[in-house]
């Protein structure tokens, strides 16, 4: 058998609801290759069944994902993307039987690590050692193998001065990168990583990224989701997208990369969420909607890049926030960093708000006129408290394009390289 073509994941027809109104993960008429059922399952799933369809019609159940079909194959590094609310992490908690799904079948051959957000699989009591040769029975290991690897992870993760203090008492930082260490270097067949990345550094994401390729490498498979295109071009060559639980496109990175932000599914001139999409981890912080008007205040999709563009950040804060900072994220329709902006950049911003009461907020800035080239382009926007605690994130949230006509340069038939064109100062001096 041909080992690089060999599924290691198999999913068929998943899907995963949720009761609105009530408690339980609605596990109905679900399996893994590894289960069985008996006639009280076959019983109470029938009438499981029946009760669904009543709360169904009723608009209690929530679907989170739906129909969902695909195969990973060993060596494989599969991207994952889709908008907040896609079913992305849903996903990948059934992948690792963090939660059941409601329908369906997953087929899954090999030991799964996986890193779905700051510190899973740790108890807070316990020192760091403990917590690695913990996980590491959690994936089956032997101590020796967990020993054996030990000094590696140590030395990865940045914390031999802490490694026997309890893990209560790390920071966000160590925290994260001693669980991906532990995920990483305890050779799971199967490697799952969330977008847990975005919380740590620069340096330390490339280090991530570098150990993932080398996890793929080595014949493992890598299932891998990130809001940060840049991240899933460089590290995935296959990506899927999902959309409202669905599975809409599987396609080579840079094709689906290009679907996802060119689509439609970010919401084109104005976004707005629903109570759904938007996590719990973000409270007190509620996002309310994200749009772009032009310079005669109109919601449209297509700007001039001799104009301004006007952005509007709205949303809720259900309690006060001390040190919040809302911004934007531009990004080229590749996925390619144009620049970033927070409402609290200036001197004087900052100090107007070092906290923000509860209640209802827009911030607004204005990209200036002769700045972006032709081409498309996507917003995201953030919500962080001192830069550290991140309240809520999208890096997709909706997409524009530029339209370069009557832009300096012009004249030239050429097409100007980058995702900026700006109208720069020039004077030109006769020396001799």
């Amino acid at each position: 058998m041909n080992t690089i073509s060999e599924a290691v994941i198999r999913v068929e027809n998943l899907g995963k609801r949720f009761n609105v109104k009530a408690s339980g993960n609605g596990a109905v008429g679900s399996k893994y290759v590894s289960g069985y059922r008996t006639l009280r399952d076959e019983l109470s799933t029938s009438l499981r069944r029946i009760r669904e369809r009543t709360q169904e019609e009723t608009g209690s159940i929530f679907w989170a994902l739906r129909g969902i079909s695909f195969e990973v194959h060993r060596g494989q590094v599969l991207g994952i993307i889709g908008r907040n609310g896609a079913g992305k992490s849903t996903l990948l908690k059934i992948l690792s039987r963090v939660t059941e799904p409601s329908e369906g079948m997953v087929e899954i051959h090999g030991r799964v690590g996986a890193l779905l957000e700051v510190g899973t699989g740790f108890h807070p009591e316990l020192t760091g050692r403990e917590n690695v040769f913990l996980n590491g029975a959690i994936l089956g290991m032997r101590r020796t193998e967990t020993q054996r690897k030990f000094d590696e992870i140590v030395e990865f993760a940045e914390v031999t001065k802490f490694i026997d203090t309890p893990v209560k008492r790390y920071s966000s930082g160590m925290y994260l990168r001693l669980a991906f260490a532990v995920a990483a270097h305890l050779e799971p067949e199967i490697l799952v990583v969330d977008e847990v990345l975005a919380v740590g550094d620069a340096e330390f994401q490339r280090k991530c990224i570098g150990k993932m390729s080398d996890v793929a490498q080595q014949g493992r498979t890598v299932l891998f989701v990130s809001h940060n295109m840049s991240a899933i071009l460089r590290l995935t060559e296959e990506a899927i997208v999902l959309d409202h639980g669905s599975l809409v496109l599987r396609a080579p990175t840079p094709q689906a990369v290009d679907f996802y932000m060119s689509s439609g599914l970010g919401e084109k001139a104005d976004r707005s969420w629903r109570a759904e999409e938007v996590p719990p981890s973000s409270q007190p912080f509620r996002p309310v909607a994200l749009r772009v008007r032009d310079i005669q205040g109109r919601h449209v999709d297509s700007f001039r890049s001799t104009e301004p563009i006007h952005v509007e950040f709205e949303y809720h804060l259900d309690a006060p926030i001390n040190g919040l900072r809302t911004g934007i994220y531009l990004q080229t329709n590749m996925g390619e960093f144009v620049f970033t902006s927070f409402d609290t950049d200036s001197p004087e911003q900052y100090r107007q708000y070092p906290a923000r009461a509860a209640g209802r907020y827009c911030s607004h800035c204005l990209i200036p006129a002769n700045l972006l080239n032709e081409g498309g382009y996507v917003l995201g926007v953030n919500a962080s408290s001192f830069g550290i605690k991140r309240y809520f994130e999208e890096e997709g949230a909706l997409n524009f394009s530029v339209d370069a006509a009557g832009a300096p340069g012009k004249q030239w038939t050429e097409k100007r390289l980058g995702p900026v064109r700006p109208s720069l100062e020039w004077r030109i001096d006769y020396v001799t």
